[in-house]
């Protein structure tokens, strides 16, 4: 079993900037794929970004440009660098890894507003 903790959520401007970042730990053998996913009352839990093990990384067309995605492989670690943000980009934020299996982190909420 793994476990996620995400750090980094907050409530921020529009224009601005955060950087969200997700620790894994327990029983780890091999993380492959990590990501985040986001959302928000009454819809459906959404890709954000995701980065495979050889670090290959897949945006939503929504935040291509203006988040990044990377990880850190000796501390089982991704980040999400979002910049220039928007009040649409506010949601519940989940980081994804599979390690022989999902695991899911419990959500760090993000919120752009003035």
């Amino acid at each position: 079993q793994v476990q996620l903790v995400e750090f980094g959520g907050g409530l921020v401007q529009p224009g601005g900037s955060l950087r969200l970042s997700c620790a894994a730990s327990g029983n780890i053998v091999s993380i492959g794929t990590m990501a985040w996913y986001r959302q928000t009352p009454g819809k459906e839990r959404e890709l954000v970004a995701l980065i495979s093990s050889g670090g290959t990384r897949n945006y939503a067309a929504s935040v291509k440009g203006r988040f990044t995605i990377s990880r850190d492989n000796a501390k089982n670690t991704v980040y999400l660098q979002m910049n220039s943000l928007k009040p649409e980009d506010t949601a519940v934020y989940y980081c994804y890894c599979n390690s022989l299996g999902p695991s899911w982190g419990q959500g760090t909420q993000v919120t752009i507003s003035s």
